[in-house]
Parts: C-alpha cells; structure tokens; sequence
C-alpha cells in the first residue's frame, strides 16, 4: 500500500462537514472524507469535491491508513452518543499520539471526560467549538480548541490557516485544557442569545413604541452598523426588515412569533447558576424565549390581561433613536462583562489557563456575534491580562457612562408603554446592582438567620462584644429560639 498523503481526516458530511472539507482543501490540505452511510462520500466527490484533492474512504479503517501521523481526525456529528460511537470505532485503527477532534457543539463536561478517557491509552483529544454556521465553514469559522495541550502545535497551522482572518490574525487559538474550548464556544452561544434578545427589544421598541414601519427601523440598524454597533448580527437585521414576500408586504411580520433554542444558551445560564455568577442577560434572553414558545396562552392572556393606555410619543425622535443606540451598546457591554466573568469563575475552579485577549479575538470574524465591538475587548485584555470586569477598563467604563442616561430613558419609557424588555432591563439592574457599595442582603441574611438560623457577618467596623469580626454569627432574634446554628454563613 502507498504512504499516506491524508493531512487531515473529517468524518460527518453534513453541510457544515463538506463546507469546512472545501475550506481545508482551498488552503492547501489533503482532507479525506468519511461518512456514515458511504453513498454520501461518492456523491461529495462526484459533485461539491469534484476537481479538489480531496480524497474519501469507505470505512474506519481506510481512513486511518490514508492519514499521515499523528493522525488528525476531526467528527462533526450529533453531539452525545453519536460521538463517543465513533470515537470507539477509531480507538482501535489509532497509535500513540493521535488526535481526535470533536467539532460539534458538545457539553463541555462531555469534552472533559473525553480528554481524560483517551490521554489515559496514549490518545489526543481536542474538543473545538466552531461558529459562523455553513458560510463560516466554508470561508473561514472562529474555531476554538481545547483540550490536551500535546496536540495544539499538531493541529495549529490548519486550523488557523482554515479560520477566519481579521486584519491578517486567525480567529483561532488555543484556549486551554480538557473541555474549556467548548465551554468557551457554550459561552459565545449564551452571549449570541443575549445580542438576538437586545435586538428584538430594540426592534420591539421602535415597532410598538415609536410605530416604525419595517423599512424605517432597517434604515435605523444600517446607521447603526456603521457606528458603535458595527456587528454581523445588525447588519443581517437590517437585511431581514427590508426582505418582502412576494406581495410586497415585510417577510419577518408574518413570522410566528416563537423562537428556537437548541440548549447552548440554556446550558451557560445553568454553568452560571452552578458557578453562583449572576450573567443575569444570558439568562433572562433564554427565559424570554421559554415566554415567547407559549404563544396560545399569551394570546389568551392578552385579551383578559390590560396594560397601561398606549399614548403617542411626544418628544424628540431622533433624540430617543440615539438614547436606544446607546442603550442596546451599553446592555451589549454588561452581557460580555458577565460573560466574561463567568468564564473566569469557571477557570479559577477547573484550573484552566485561559488567554481571555485571544478568546475575544477569536470573535471578531467568522462567527455570529462577530463585532468591531470585540476588537475594544481583545484590546483590554491585551492591556491587562488579569482585567476583573470590562467596565474596570478605561474605554468601556468611558463608553458606559456615557451611555447611562439614554440607558436609562429607554428602559423608563418601554415601561411606561407596557413593551417588555427583559434583557434592557436586567442589563441595568446588574449595572446598578455591581456599581453598590451596599445591596440589601443584609435583610436577606437577618430573614435567613431568623426562621433558619443560617448566620450572618457583621459589616467591617461595626464589631461589638457580641457581633465579632469574621465570625458566623446567629442572634436569637424572638427569644423563643435557641442558640444553635443550622449552618454555616455559606450555606
């Protein structure tokens, strides 16, 4: 048998899978193909490869012996059993040192067992999140790898060379360890929930409030994509308002007003709840959806369920446009303060080593929640590697007050209208939560410890021969009760 001329194996010829074959193919590399069912793999070279290098194989086994070592294998197959299938049937065709690579959107626990499975028997497993849909395959995703480090300098010229490029660096770079690369692609899928639920609310507002037509609020997100919000997500909206049905009549007013969720954003807003980090946006945009799959019911409660009296906007225009310019960029800012902290929090537990500046360069091309806005994060993390919040940066804490009082203008008169906007909201109410000094837990912790005996600290300084520093202390509040504790403060 001749050697092996295979740079690189892909196994799931789906429309993402044969897409990022084509890219591969297009920088150079000799990819061969495997599928499932092998009628897929004739009829991708007789057709999309055709003319290409690409090579297919009509088995595990054949596409093993045509890849050169360590073998590079990449599955782009249903997250969950479908992988760990084919991972045993490669185990047994592989030697020392090779690497198997999931590409699909796997929980990133499932990524940490794999990790560990196979470094146990001398294999490399890499767990990569990949953005940008099936244009991205094809012309250059953001690609996030984790997992065993061995296989980075592997894999590290065909995946940045296949990723997208900004400004001449690849979206692409090593994250970190075990499943960390698709923890981070989970938390750019909670931040894309968060950027889609702030667009419809803008929207929203626009539409009901202001009473817009379609083509009108379009015109509003192109000047919008040319400012401050320069990202793909507004530049498609714009695109989507101003696309007619055949009778002329806006396409997305008849779309059923019942969104999607295929569980990424569900599962950061759990990571977030498990890790105690309030990326509050993430989680009121997933909720948003849950309310918005409820349509009969809502249809029901809207006609036995009044809101205030709709009166006509009197004010400037054009003022309030800006105001909600303003108000969707500083909102932007707080869901990747949060969704950065979370992965921070996240890190500290699992040890992993994560290059935050990178993370964020890794998003500004080739995936959804592409923005020039991912620029001024890269450049704050390049600034201050160890950065606790973006809004300790100088640019977004500039940025945010600026924005503050048309933030909150906005969110004021959308409740006046009765227009919800959970996102907006929940966006200043953890902006004004984190600027406290002091929040009202101290009501909380006294109610905790006066039905439960939970404890509670005393504030620095107001430290008595009773209320000592440091300790976990619980009062007797009704005199009825012991002076037993239940547990400790942090239960």
């Amino acid at each position: 048998m001749s050697a092996p001329t295979g740079d690189i194996g892909l196994i799931g010829l789906a429309v993402m899978g044969q897409n990022l074959i084509l890219n591969m193919n297009d920088k150079g590399y000799n990819v061969v193909a495997y599928n499932r069912t092998t009628s897929k793999v004739d009829d991708f070279l007789a057709n999309q490869a055709k003319g290409t290098k690409v090579q297919g194989a009509h088995s595990i086994q054949e596409l093993v012996a045509k890849l050169k070592r360590p073998r590079k294998i990449i599955l782009l197959v249903k997250a969950g059993p479908a992988v760990d299938s084919f991972i045993s049937q490669l185990e047994p065709y592989l030697e020392k040192g090779d690497i198997i690579i999931d590409g699909g959107n796997s929980h990133y626990p499932d990524s940490i067992r794999r990790t560990k499975e196979l470094e146990a028997k001398g294999l490399l497993f890499v767990g990569s999140g990949v953005s940008g849909g099936e244009e991205g395959a094809r012309y250059g995703p953001s690609l996030m790898p984790g997992g065993s480090t061995a296989a980075w300098p592997a894999i590290k010229e065909i995946f940045q060379a296949t990723s997208a490029h900004v400004n001449g660096e690849p979206c692409c770079d090593w994250v970190g360890e075990t499943g960390s690369g698709h923890y981070v692609k989970m938390v750019h899928n909670g931040i894309e929930y968060g950027d889609m639920q702030l667009i419809a609310e803008a929207y929203d507002i626009l539409k009901r409030g202001l009473g817009l037509d379609e083509r009108e609020i379009a015109e509003i997100f192109e000047k919008w994509n040319k400012g401050v919000l320069d990202s793909f997500l507004i530049e498609i909206t714009a695109n989507i308002l101003k696309y007619n049905d055949d009778d002329g009549v806006p396409l997305v007013t008849k779309i059923l007003d019942q969104a999607g969720q295929k569980g990424t954003g569900k599962w950061t807003a759990i990571a977030a709840l498990d890790a105690g980090t309030a990326v509050t946006l993430i989680g009121e945009a997933v909720f948003a959806r849950c309310l918005s799959a409820i349509k009969d019911e809502r249809v029901r409660a809207s006609k036995v369920i009044a809101g205030p009296q709709k009166e006509p906007f009197r004010g400037d225009k054009q003022q309030f446009i800006d105001d909600l310019e303003q108000a969707l960029y500083a909102s932007k800012l707080i869901s990747y303060t949060q969704g950065f902290i979370l992965m921070r929090e996240t890190a500290k537990e699992m040890n992993w080593n994560l290059n935050y500046a990178g993370i964020a360069r890794m998003w500004r091309g080739g995936c959804i929640i592409k923005s020039v806005f991912l620029g001024d994060i890269t450049s704050a993390y390049e600034k201050n590697a160890q950065l606790e919040s973006l809004l300790f940066d100088s640019f977004f804490n500039k940025a945010v007050h600026k924005a503050q009082p048309g933030w909150r203008r906005i969110i004021a008169q959308a409740v006046l209208w009765g227009i919800a906007t959970p996102a907006f909201s929940t966006a200043l109410a953890f902006f004004d939560g984190y600027r406290s000094e002091i929040v009202p837990a101290n009501i909380i912790q006294a109610q905790r410890d006066y039905f439960g005996a939970h404890t509670f600290r005393v504030l620095p300084g107001k430290e008595n021969a009773r209320l000592k520093k440091g300790e976990d202390i619980h009062v007797n509040w009704t005199g009825r009760g012991g002076n037993v504790s239940a547990s400790t403060y942090s239960a």
